[in-house]
């Protein structure tokens, strides 16, 4: 079943906090995956699956970083367990999911947060630009790899952490790692966002037969780390922060950041649902293009375009070599 891109009376909005939306949801019993799960929003999704009982396994390119930030959970009802995982490294990814598969289990709700912004040019094996390599095909290939898990309990939820970023820049099918343009960090940020967006459209037409549904989210806008590579006179040029450092009253908390996620993978409004964009702890409405709200509201088209998605996740699959066949 397609859903529509319409908003729901969800009973939440943007000042929810993750702990908000999964009250009185028991997830006992449950697995979730959520890469990135120990900084910013990652650690407060973790923070509310594992309130909620679930065992939060966490992916993480530091392991021992990540438990030490990690390890303020550990009195929660659910267990916190970490591995080892660098997204930018196909090796690091398939080395991961054998390693979980290996261990027989199923996952219930995978969560795709982790990702860079607005990095200098780097470049990663065989030339490809990181962020695209990092937020989009390292997931890509991991989540294909983990899909016998997914699809092993009935089904699970998945959710691919997007932005408003997304509207920085389509997929540009010309020119996908910079080879021929200059590299511009923001616009292969928005690329990389649009590409986290299409892969849970696509991923959710061709899961479904499965159970395994699928959901992009703006988190919406809020100081993490993520923003390492952004130095202080451009936040403040951006209007993100003052002199002082005061952050713009327009940004979230990291606990309201974590909630659309946290909504996304757990809702019961949305069982039987997926391929949408969701931001406020809704569904997102289509973008009122030409609008005040345009920049930084609603999704824009190629964010969701079925057949955008689809010519995406063929290209994804000769980049990494992993396929759902």
């Amino acid at each position: 079943m397609t859903t529509p891109q319409t908003p729901i009376d969800s009973g939440f909005d943007r000042n929810s906090t993750a702990l908000d939306v999964i009250s009185g949801i028991d997830l006992s019993g449950k697995l979730a995956v959520v890469t990135g799960g120990y900084s910013g929003l990652g650690l407060e999704t973790s923070r509310a699956l594992a309130t909620a009982g679930a065992k939060v396994l966490v992916p993480a390119r530091r392991p021992e970083h990540a438990k030490a930030e990690l390890a303020a959970l550990e009195d929660l009802p659910g267990d916190i367990e970490v591995d080892s995982l660098d997204l930018g490294d196909l090796e690091s990814v398939k080395a991961f999911a054998q390693r979980f598969n290996d261990s027989d289990r199923s996952i219930d709700i995978l969560i795709n947060n982790a990702a860079i912004m607005a990095c200098p040019e780097t470049r990663l094996a065989h030339e490809r630009e990181a962020q695209f390599a990092t937020n989009h095909l390292g997931h890509f290939a991991m989540t294909l790899l983990l899909y016998p898990a997914l699809k092993a309990n009935g089904g699970a939820r998945v959710v691919s952490l997007s932005s408003t970023g997304h509207k920085l820049s389509p997929i540009r099918w010309d020119d996908l790692m910079f080879e021929k343009d200059e590299y511009n960090k923001w616009v292969a940020y928005g690329q990389a966002k649009t590409a986290n967006s299409l892969f849970a459209v696509e991923l959710d037409a061709l899961g479904q037969a499965d159970g395994v549904r699928a959901f992009a989210v703006h988190p919406g806008g809020i100081m993490t780390p993520l923003q390492r590579h952004l130095p202080k006179e451009e936040m403040i040029a951006m209007g993100w922060i003052d002199e002082a450092g005061t952050v713009n009253a327009i940004f979230k908390s990291p606990e309201q950041g974590a909630a659309t996620s946290a909504w996304a993978a757990t809702a019961p409004a949305l069982n039987g649902h997926g391929g949408v964009y969701c931001e406020d702890c809704n569904i997102a409405s289509n973008t009122d293009i030409g609008s005040s709200t345009a920049r930084y509201s609603g999704v824009d088209p190629h964010g969701v375009d079925a057949e955008e998605a689809r010519k995406l996740w063929a290209l994804s699959e000769l980049l990494t070599g992993v396929s759902l066949a």
